[in-house]
């Protein structure tokens, strides 16, 4: 068998930046090789990508579209495009390199590289592979009558490729209802799957004592109590949510601080937070740190922060959580991702710490119980070594992969 995992373009493979979905397609296929298949990913051109291991091959881009766009605005759009016609060409020529008896899986992650490559693909060719479609989109989390305009205005080739995959892998019971329920995606193609955490690279750990504490100090951060939310700066991720949680505990306690780290997607949210940070007067304690690199430099953030959060609006899947509690940091989560996360629910109390009216009693025990505080660490992290690892997600990919 060989697998071919689709790079979505957003950013070259290994990310430089916090590009989930990028995360997945690398550590996906570091686990398959790990357990000897043949895979390859196909990637947009890079002449700058990051230098590893990984089997990459490219798709051709002019550089000018290789760099990443966070704006998500016009040329972000067109980047997708080209990067798709151009993906659906390369695929076309390796499918035809392969030998004819062998069975071939293409792993797309994203709808426009699915949708474009479906459109410009001959059928012959198409009966070639199968097709797994791994739906990421955050848009499906919320009640029907809410997403449904948003879906046909702006997720048509989402709908078009889940109905056309041979196999439709979703990480939450919302996506599967949805897709079941309101699109006629057959029950038997959706797969329900899970991401995971390189468990070595977070560890909580951190052996580079100059780098971290390059940070402690940058930010004045020694002797703090600190609290981490990490992702994108925008509504959806809801930094300013949490601050508002927070504001009366840090107004009583000036050695909590607050570091958010993520690309800034929308800048007048981040504009609305230091508003809000400066009207609180809590601006000495919170610490915007900029867009960090997944791997050794978030782990460091990690391994500083006595706590997590996450407290986005919707998520498909939310690598913060494996990656924090893999990283020893127990992390609150709010309840409208418990429940789109049942597996996350059987941990509340076991590193997963759940926002609710008891927050400022629940945070003022993580912050001063040391005992309490440690046996949440080790619950978290053995929690998601034995069951959220890289290896444990690839193999449940593998078990559907595999013709039987």
């Amino acid at each position: 068998m060989k697998i071919f995992e689709i790079g979505t373009g957003y950013t070259s493979i290994p990310a430089r930046m916090g590009a989930a979905t990028e995360i997945v397609v690398a550590e996906l296929t570091k686990s398959f090789n790990k357990l000897k298949h043949d895979v390859t990913i196909v990637d947009i051109k890079d002449r700058h990508r990051k230098e590893s291991k990984l089997p990459i091959v490219e798709a051709w881009m002019p550089q000018f579209f290789s760099s990443t766009d966070t704006t998500l605005g016009i040329v972000h759009k067109l980047k997708r495009v080209l990067y798709s016609i151009s993906l659906s060409l390369k695929l076309r020529r390796l499918i035809s390199q392969c030998p004819p008896d062998e069975d071939i899986v293409l792993h797309f992650h994203n709808q426009y590289n699915l949708f474009f490559f479906l459109k410009l693909t001959p059928a012959a060719l198409r009966r070639r592979v199968r097709i797994a479609y791994t739906v990421h989109s955050h848009v499906w989390f919320g009640k029907w009558e809410e997403i449904k305009d948003t879906v046909s205005r702006r997720y048509f080739q989402e709908v078009f490729c889940c109905r056309n995959a041979d196999m439709v892998m979703v990480l939450n019971d919302v996506v599967a209802r949805m897709l079941r329920d309101h699109y006629d995606v057959p029950a038997g193609r959706i797969i329900k799957v899970i991401n995971g955490v390189n468990t070595d690279t977070y560890n909580g750990c951190d052996k580079d004592e100059a780098a971290r504490d390059a940070v402690l100090d940058r930010y004045n951060l020694r002797g703090k109590k600190v609290l981490l939310q990490v992702g994108s700066v925008c509504d959806r991720k809801n930094q300013l949510g949490t601050l508002r949680l927070l504001a009366p505990v840090m107004k009583r306690d000036p050695q909590v601080a607050f570091i958010y780290a993520g690309g800034i997607i929308d800048a007048a949210y981040k504009a609305q937070i230091d508003q809000f940070v400066h009207d609180e007067n809590i601006a000495s304690q919170v610490h915007y740190v900029g867009e960090v690199s997944p791997g050794e430099e978030l782990n460091r953030l990690y391994s500083i922060a006595r706590g997590a959060f996450m407290n986005s609006r919707s998520e498909a899947f939310a690598l913060v959580i494996a990656e924090a509690l893999s990283a020893r940091t127990p992390i609150f989560i709010n309840d409208a991702i418990i429940a789109s996360l049942p597996f996350i629910a059987n941990r509340v109390g076991k590193g997963v710490l759940r926002i609710a009216d008891d927050f400022e009693e629940q945070l003022h025990r993580l912050l001063t119980d040391d005992t309490y505080y440690t046996a949440l660490q080790e619950a978290g992290r053995s929690f998601v070594v034995n069951e959220c690892s890289w290896d444990v997600a690839a193999k449940n990919y593998l078990e559907h992969f595999i013709i039987k």
